[in-house]
């Protein structure tokens, strides 16, 4: 089957690939595997109960359905078929038609507590002669290694089934709740060409899942783990952000962009650079996100494709503060901006990456916005999965020559954030930090850290917010 690629940037470096590649019904999946699954091989998915294993296998099963061999599917002592039937047909993937011909589910349960393990040999053996299966799945394999008595019968059951496999050119999952200290010690790791993990995991108040491959042969796939979902579709899978390919005699560009806020653009020497990242640092109601619109904004006015990505304030809020600018926002999203907002409580950077670069690419994004890093940071697993995401994002952002600038929220005295306002200090072009002082009323003041390749108004400026937006004042 054709194996379609997701929109994603940064994909893994490949060398030609000659092997005949199977999908796995799900592009992301295929793309961290290089293509998919190498035909003819055998493949081990493991990972404790309830982590995906069996949906992954459904899903493939059921788009590689075609053809006149048909897909065999093993049930044996965990799961009763019945069962497993059952909550397959909840899931999109699932085709009926293809059912009792092209997919065939059987129970091989009740032989293998009689007979034990090694009555596994001989159903595969009958089952290949009599239906020629292009693909088998065993689950749980685990389970039937486990009534093997001894060692030596275990190798030897490995060794008999490897070797029936291979010599009919059949395909085999081997699905199991295996964990990864078992890799080096069971025989069926020893022999098989692909080895899958499929893990869960606690953040907070919510579980997240993650995908990941420890063994491929002959495949140049995606290393680290992947977050992914289960849902109505099957999986869906957010493959990991890497750092994009700079090529040879990259240039960056030699443009100045005005930022649309008055004053600012002189503060900048001119303006920022095309496909330079801008930090903007302050506290909350300093101006950051009126900064942030108002860039957008001014991109919009220009016919430039701009996205503005959105933890902080509702859609409502932000269309009620874009008509307070003096723009009606109708008319600028029709000209380019497009708002997308994601609620910070079930925000994972995984999936809002994969997201952002999506329409990226669709819409051919020339000005992002990210309002806030730290709804990114609180979505991350860990930190160095938080810095390896923000340094590859802004690689993206220059090699594509994209324009961004990313709000961090900052309080006075608080340690919290300095590590995500260092780490992207260093990875920004232009760092922009504002303040908020004052005993009888409030006073806003930008002052400019660093810009990359130009002059800057090193001076602390007070800005001024008012109805039509925020602008710099001038010198007295």
């Amino acid at each position: 089957m054709t194996v379609t690629m997701p929109l994603h940037p940064g994909p893994p470096d490949a060398t030609p690939d000659v092997l005949n590649r199977m999908t796995t019904g799900n592009a992301e999946a295929d793309y961290i595997l290089g293509g998919g699954f190498p035909a003819n091989s055998i493949n081990i998915i493991m990972g404790h109960p309830g982590s995906g294993k069996t949906i992954f296998a459904e899903q493939l099963m059921f788009a590689n359905a075609a053809g006149d061999r048909p897909i065999l599917y093993f049930t044996t002592l965990s799961e009763p078929l019945a069962k497993v039937v059952r909550y397959v047909q909840d899931f999109a993937f699932y085709d009926e038609t293809k059912l009792g011909t092209q997919v065939i589910f059987e129970d091989v349960g009740p032989q293998l507590a009689r007979d034990g393990a090694p009555a596994l040999i001989p159903l595969l053996e009958t089952a290949i002669k009599t239906l020629s299966p292009s693909v088998i799945v065993i689950d749980s394999f685990k389970a039937v290694h486990d009534l093997a008595p001894s060692v030596a019968e275990r190798r030897r059951m490995v060794y008999d089934m490897t070797a029936l496999l291979s010599a009919y050119g059949t395909t085999a999952f081997l699905l199991g709740e295996y964990t990864e200290d078992d890799i080096l010690v069971y025989p069926e790791f020893a022999v098989a060409d692909g080895i899958v993990e499929m893990s869960r995991r606690r953040l907070g108040n919510r579980d997240e899942r993650y995908f990941r491959v420890y063994k491929l042969r002959g495949s140049q796939y995606l290393e680290g783990a992947h977050a992914f979902r289960i849902a109505a579709s099957g999986l869906d899978i957010y493959p990991r952000l890497v750092s994009p390919k700079i090529p040879t005699g990259y240039e960056p560009a030699t443009e100045r962009l005005s930022t649309g806020v008055k004053g600012l653009d002189d503060m900048l020497d001119g303006g920022v650079w095309r496909g330079t990242t801008t930090l903007l640092a302050g506290p909350s109601g300093a101006g950051k996100t009126t900064i942030g619109l108002q860039f957008a904004l001014e991109g919009a006015s220009k016919g430039e494709s701009t996205l503005y990505m959105n933890f902080q304030e509702n859609p409502t809020q932000l269309v009620r503060t874009i008509r307070g600018l003096g723009f009606d926002p109708d008319e600028v999203q029709a000209r380019g901006l497009e708002l997308v907002y994601a609620s910070p409580v079930e925000l994972q950077i995984d999936s809002i990456i994969v997201d952002m670069f999506r329409r990226i690419r669709e819409r051919r994004v020339r000005r992002v916005v990210i309002d806030a890093l730290g709804d990114l940071a609180s979505a991350a697993t860990d930190p160095q999965r938080l810095h390896d995401y923000l340094y590859a994002l802004v690689q993206h952002f220059a090699a594509s020559t994209i324009t961004s600038i990313l709000n961090l929220e900052v309080v006075s005295g608080a340690t919290s954030g300095l590590s995500i306002q260092n780490a992207m200090s260093y990875l920004s072009d232009n760092v922009l930090l504002l303040s908020l002082d004052g005993d009888d009323r409030t006073r806003r003041r930008i002052r400019v850290l660093k810009t990359r390749g130009s002059a800057h108004d090193t001076r602390v400026r007070e800005v001024e917010i008012t109805g039509a937006g925020l602008r710099v004042m001038s010198q007295s």
